[in-house]
């Protein structure tokens, strides 16, 4: 895998979610695996054409421009399966990740992301692989689903830590301890509501006097 094009690849990336403007691509992505360099080149031009417009209508940030953004990014995604590209299909599908995460559309967001990861894990990408395991964690998280979101920022943590990457290890830590401290608090809730009072006890009720054989009240007389 040449490392420099994945670097650039995960920098497009982030150029669709950050807004900012993309950098150009080596020459080397005109190459392809098992087409001709041309057909691989234009196919590979058409990609980034296709990927720097569904950049442009994500940034207009409506929800029709999303939809435009995700039809983009599934033609981009396309091409470059034609010509084996499998780290820019890596970054495609992280885009497609985030958009379908904005619009809402959480289980569409999970199949994507759980196809990034795979290709993150073939290409030995360990940023790559941190960085979509932990957004699988947050969109759990936003489903209420806190023990598989803890699953997923667990995996993710040992990966950003490999690679150095403190801001990615922080982001991780604090999710853990979100999704910990929630966790805690709900049993504290439930315990609470059990026993609201553990030290107090119900009052002990004590049977009313009955009237003695002797007592006013006895209609009954002893013989003489």
């Amino acid at each position: 895998m040449n490392l420099r094009l994945w670097v650039w690849g995960i920098a497009v990336g982030a150029s669709i979610l950050l807004g900012v403007p993309a950098v150009a691509a080596p020459s080397a992505m005109q190459s392809s695996q098992g087409v001709s360099q041309q057909s691989g080149g234009n196919a590979a031009a058409a990609a980034e054409r296709a990927f720097t417009e569904a950049r442009e209508l994500y940034q207009q940030g409506t929800a029709e421009s999303l939809k435009g953004a995700i039809a983009k990014l599934e033609e981009a995604l396309k091409l470059y399966r034609e010509v084996g590209n499998n780290e820019r299909q890596a970054t495609s599908l992280f885009a497609l990740d985030r958009v379908y995460s904005d619009l809402g559309e959480n289980q569409k967001a999970l199949d994507y992301y759980t196809e990034s990861v795979s290709l993150s894990r073939a290409v030995g990408d360990r940023l790559g692989e941190a960085m979509t395991l932990n957004r699988i964690g947050n969109v759990y998280s936003t489903l209420g689903e806190n023990q598989k979101a803890l699953e997923y920022y667990t995996q993710s943590l040992p990966l950003f830590r490999a690679v150095g990457d403190r801001r990615g290890e922080a982001t991780t830590l604090n999710n853990i301890g979100r999704i910990r401290t929630a966790a805690t608090n709900f049993n504290r809730t439930i315990s609470g509501h059990s026993n609201p009072n553990p030290h107090h006890q119900p009052p002990v009720r004590r049977p009313h006097p009955t009237a003695t054989p002797n007592s006013s009240t006895d209609s009954t007389t002893n013989p003489r």
